[in-house]
């Protein structure tokens, strides 16, 4: 049996997962680019491929449908935007996914970037590198008024973080009616912070709602990079309006676009699941799911 892996990074740190597929004698063959691969790429890839670990790949029907031998897709991770799941049942192709896993690593990255940004800790290391001595006075966590804008696993672990803090935290999610605040417009007229925990690809922040927040407010995004407008941001950030703005998810990756020239946007290149204990938790979670996807183990 052969098992494909499209993530890039599997098995860079532990080979706890990878020695569960050897063990079982399967034929393991590695994504050979280090990178996101291409559509091309993944239908090459996929060729007499039992299973698929798979990473960001594009997953939909033009890639299943070339794909014969495929039994089972495992993503490496909470996200299945890439992959067509209807494509994926009528191809017969079971899929699962690790939301668990990421969950501490993805609340403790957001936690960080807040902190970083409250302390001043970018400019004033730059300063400091710059031959410049200046104290810069930040902001407190202790009654920041946190609007969560989606409230998952991701989001109530980080929530948890802040009100330990000392934070205030409102929330907006209609799937969760009992706890969500009823209007998104007022909701972030109130916030200091907005920080993005929805899934799905429809814009959340456009230009309008952008109108509605505070002066000053501080956008946090580990999400998506289409819950965001991207040219909307660039001119709230050059104007102001947002002072400071974290994204770890992009409209595209490796990300080019408008707000490298934002020194007030704080840029990280989607690694709010890498570090150890969250790799080799969700790539050992994955592949115990292909296993019993491909009905040679148990969860």
């Amino acid at each position: 049996m052969k098992v494909v892996v499209g993530a890039s990074s599997f098995a860079a740190n532990s080979e706890k997962a990878i020695r569960l597929l050897w063990e079982k004698g399967i034929e393991v063959v590695k994504n050979p680019y280090g990178r996101k691969l291409t559509v091309e790429e993944t239908i090459a890839h996929l060729q007499g491929a039992d299973g698929l670990l798979a990473g960001l790949e594009t997953l939909d029907e033009e890639v299943l449908s070339k794909a014969p031998d495929l039994k089972a897709i495992a993503r490496i991770g909470i996200g299945m935007d890439n992959v067509d799941q209807e494509a994926a049942k009528r191809h017969g192709i079971k899929v699962s996914n690790t939301p668990d896993a990421p969950t501490a690593a993805v609340a403790e990255m957001a936690l960080a970037a807040l902190l970083t940004i409250g302390h001043e800790i970018i400019p004033c290391d730059r300063d400091v590198h710059n031959h410049i001595w200046k104290k810069r006075i930040g902001f407190s966590l202790i009654g920041l008024n946190v609007l969560f804008v989606g409230y998952g696993r991701i989001g109530r672990r980080f929530a948890d973080h802040l009100r330990a803090l000392g934070s205030n935290i409102s929330v907006y999610d209609p799937y969760q009616p009992q706890v969500s605040e009823p209007d998104l417009g007022e909701a972030l007229a109130k916030a200091d912070v907005v920080t993005l925990h929805a899934s799905g690809k429809d814009e959340i922040l456009t230009p309008e709602t952008f109108s509605r927040m505070k002066e000053g407010v501080v956008i946090l995004n580990c999400a998506r990079g289409a819950l965001v407008n991207e040219d909307a941001l660039y001119e709230n950030l050059k104007s102001g309006k947002v002072s400071h703005y974290w994204g770890d998810v992009f409209w595209q990756e490796p990300y080019e676009g408008r707000l490298l020239a934002c020194e007030n946007a704080i840029l990280t290149p989607h690694i709010s699941t890498y570090n150890s204990l969250c790799r080799e938790s969700m790539e050992t979670e994955a592949v115990r799911n292909l296993l019993e996807d491909l009905g040679l183990g148990e969860k």
